[in-house]
């Protein structure tokens, strides 16, 4: 075995690795979600569906959105095997997914209400579909790999005052590590990066990277301004406030932390893309934390550190979230959410380094299997961003 840190994952078809080995079972459209979560919940505890409201009446970005967002959790190397669930008349092409999927090497088939003569017909082929592609991946076995075949996702949420002065740069710190040993990392939240959009263009390896990150901050700003809300002069969160957080200056500053100090920005790119660069990246994704860490996933990302303050239960269908908080409250009050308490960075007991070591030494655990609070209680939150009016 290699001295340099590594996980036991899942070695893909298409060279990618997982740290989970999931049944996907995908719904094209509202209307087959409540099937899809039936065929799941039979192929338990590696079935696991992404119902959502989207698949039907979209305008043609957020149609586009839904159908590549969809894509890329049938391609996700967390994923195993994929079921997709179709109605029969909607806008998402239940053979695209399934073809992607089959791109990847994944075990697929299709199973469509319609076709099939209705939900107790279409449940029944499904969970038998389901139940054994269980059975398949049940044989495979996880293996060594290399700290560099990790994409971690930061993201921050429920934030007060010790998520910029713990948790935050704890998560940093690990960022920073990631990518020195070749590892990739992804931050979303385009409007908590207002105000400190400069500290990271300044970051950024190329020019074009720099540029494109301050035109997405300046696109979201504006249309912020178009629904006549001025984000620098407010500070959007009533959560926030309670939690000390007075501007979106002071919120942005301490959630870019999660990106690390030396980290080089490599690239930005749009919701659930692909992340394809070594190094630290930048998603253009809504600071609402569910959309977030669903375009993140999207984009690759096989474990998701998720910092809090307040506390928050959020988790995903086919990805560990692992919940770190600074506020000893917090972590008393919901021990049942947390993973991590690094509090003592408060009151000068554990120092930034110190939780960093321990925060780095259980990303490699969760990668390797062990489950966070949020699967062991299942939360499996799951929304793709949406921007235009459906119709």
């Amino acid at each position: 075995m290699s001295e340099r840190p590594g996980f036991m994952g899942y070695r893909r078809p298409d060279g990618r690795v997982g740290t989970r080995n999931h049944v996907l079972v995908v719904p094209t459209v509202i209307c087959s979600s409540l099937v899809a979560e039936r065929i799941a919940a039979a192929a338990a505890p590696v079935g696991t569906a992404v119902p959502h409201l989207a698949g039907c009446g979209q305008l043609g970005p957020d149609m586009r959105v839904t159908h590549e967002t969809l894509a890329a959790y049938c391609a996700h190397p967390n994923v195993g095997a994929v079921v997709v669930v179709a109605l029969g008349c909607e806008q998402v092409i239940a053979q695209h997914l399934a073809d992607t999927a089959r791109r990847h090497g994944k075990l697929v088939e299709i199973v469509a209400i319609q076709a099939e003569g209705g939900t107790v017909r279409t449940t029944e082929k499904g969970t038998r579909i389901a139940q054994g592609f269980a059975g398949a991946l049940a044989t495979e076995e996880r293996e060594w790999c290399d700290i560099s075949e990790l994409v971690l996702s930061l993201k921050c949420g429920g934030s007060d005052y010790t998520s910029g002065l713990a948790s935050n740069p704890t998560l940093g710190r690990v960022t920073d590590r990631l990518v020195e040993l070749g590892g990739s990392a992804v931050l979303g939240e385009i409007a908590e990066i207002m105000g400190a959009e400069h500290v990271l263009a300044a970051r950024a390896t190329r020019p074009a990277t720099a540029t494109k990150l301050i035109r997405i901050i300046t696109r979201v700003e504006t249309e912020a301004r178009s629904l006549g809300l001025d984000i620098r002069g407010t500070q959007p969160s009533p959560g926030n406030i309670r939690g000390g957080l007075t501007t979106i200056e002071e919120k942005s500053l301490g959630a870019t932390h999660k990106g690390g100090e030396r980290a080089p920005l490599e690239d930005v790119v749009a919701y659930a893309a692909p992340i394809a660069r070594k190094g630290l990246t930048v998603m253009d994704t809504p600071g609402l934390d569910v959309e977030s860490v669903t375009g993140m996933v999207g984009g690759g990302a096989q474990v998701v550190v998720f910092t809090t303050g307040l506390g928050t239960p959020t988790g995903n269908p086919i990805a560990p979230v692992l919940k770190v908080t600074g506020n000893a409250r917090t972590a008393r009050q919901m021990a049942d959410n947390i993973d991590l308490d690094v509090s003592a960075i408060m009151d000068d007991s554990e120092t930034l380094d110190a939780a960093a070591d321990r925060l780095f030494a259980d990303v490699l655990t969760v990668a390797s299997g062990r489950r966070t609070a949020a699967e062991r209680l299942g939360h499996r939150e799951f929304a793709i961003h949406r921007r235009n009016p459906t119709i």
